[in-house]
Order: C-alpha cells, then sequence, then structure tokens
C-alpha cells in the first residue's frame, strides 16, 4: 500500500495528519462492529440548537442490489475507483428545522460536522474514506425517495486501503503526491478581512 506525503506548518494530531483521500480500496469488506462504530461517530457530532440534521444512506457489497443502486448515481470518473470500496455512505442533510419548519442555515455545517466523526473514527480503525461531490443528486433524491427538505450531499467510499499500483496511471499519480493546503496566512485573519492574524508570525511555513 502507498501513501502520500503530508507535510503540516505546525504539529497537530497523528489521527489528523493521517486522513486522506484513498481511491484504492481493498475488496475486504468492513466488518459490522466496525461500520456501527464509525456511524456512532457521526451520531455524537455537535449541531446548531442539537438538530442533528443529517441522514446516512448506506449500501455495501453484502447487498449487491442496494450497493449497484447507490454506485450508480456516482459519475463515471469516480465509480471508475469508488466501485471497489466494500462500503458507500450518502450524506445528507435536513434544509429544514424540525422545530418550527423554518429554513436551518447550519445544516450542511452541521452535516460536515458529523462526516468528519465519522471519518476520522473510520481512520482510527485503520480504514480509509474517500468523500465525493461528483455524484447525479437528482438521481439519488429519486432512486432512494428522498424527502424534499432532505438534500443530498455527498457520497463516501469506505473500506480498508488497497493497492495504489493497480489503479490507472493518472490516478496512481495522485495517490502517492504529496498532500498541499493553503498556509494559514492565506485564511487565518484579525482585524479586517485578508489580513492575516498577528500570532500567525510565530507560524513556521513549509
Amino acid at each position: 500500500m502507498m501513501q502520500n506525503r503530508t507535510d503540516t506548518q505546525i504539529p497537530i494530531h497523528e489521527l489528523i495528519r493521517q486522513r486522506w483521500s484513498s481511491r484504492a480500496f481493498s475488496s475486504h469488506p468492513v466488518e459490522s462492529d466496525k461500520l456501527l462504530s464509525i456511524l456512532e461517530a457521526a451520531r455524537w457530532a455537535p449541531s446548531s440548537r442539537n438538530e442533528q440534521p443529517w441522514a446516512f444512506l448506506v449500501a455495501t457489497k453484502d447487498n449487491p442490489e442496494n450497493y449497484e443502486a447507490l454506485a450508480g448515481v456516482l459519475m463515471d470518473s469516480n465509480r471508475a475507483w469508488a466501485g471497489n470500496a466494500p462500503v458507500l455512505i450518502l450524506t445528507t442533510a435536513h434544509t429544514r428545522l424540525e422545530k418550527d419548519g423554518q429554513p436551518n442555515r447550519h445544516s450542511f455545517h452541521d452535516l460536515g460536522q458529523a462526516t468528519a466523526n465519522l471519518v476520522f473514527q473510520a481512520t482510527s480503525l485503520g480504514l480509509a474514506t474517500h468523500q465525493m461531490g461528483g455524484f447525479h443528486a437528482n438521481a439519488a433524491r429519486e432512486r432512494f425517495a428522498i424527502p424534499e427538505t432532505w438534500e443530498p450531499v455527498s457520497v463516501i467510499a469506505l473500506g480498508y486501503p488497497g493497492n495504489a499500483e493497480l489503479l490507472p496511471e493518472p490516478l496512481r499519480e495522485r495517490e502517492t503526491a504529496q498532500r498541499r493546503r493553503k498556509p494559514l496566512e492565506e485564511f487565518v485573519f484579525s482585524g479586517t478581512w485578508d489580513h492575516p492574524a498577528p500570532f500567525l508570525g510565530s507560524s513556521e511555513k513549509k
């Protein structure tokens, strides 16, 4: 198994540093207890007003019909590799508040927090994840009878890491390339917009 490099600007928790979006998956199934643990982690994410505005549609290769239905809404470029993952998860956000039916402007934010919990729990268990925006949301809504007030947001491929050498060349190069992020100075501001926070002067750029 290959793994690309991660050079952080400031030291961070090893679990965060290890997380990355792999495209190489083993055919080994994800054990039920691990899948439940991952979903339980999502359950305990914080949310505005404790609305918990998320739902996950899970498909495993143990149920080929259900799996193919979910894999079928992926764009072809993603299905080419994501179809090797033993688990696919469609994430959805509830766009209305349960309490009064008003728009929930934090629903995507809160779903993102639940998804982050899910992803880091998976990483802690030695599993790989890859979140995808490349899917046909309208097809997913129709295929799975998703209510109007719920919005399909992403699909997550989940499984044990596989052999990157088996990927097509363009994907293999991306799998082993050094990961890059914007420096803190480009998005951490103080005082006014686009003014880097003074305390960033102590950070060491890499």
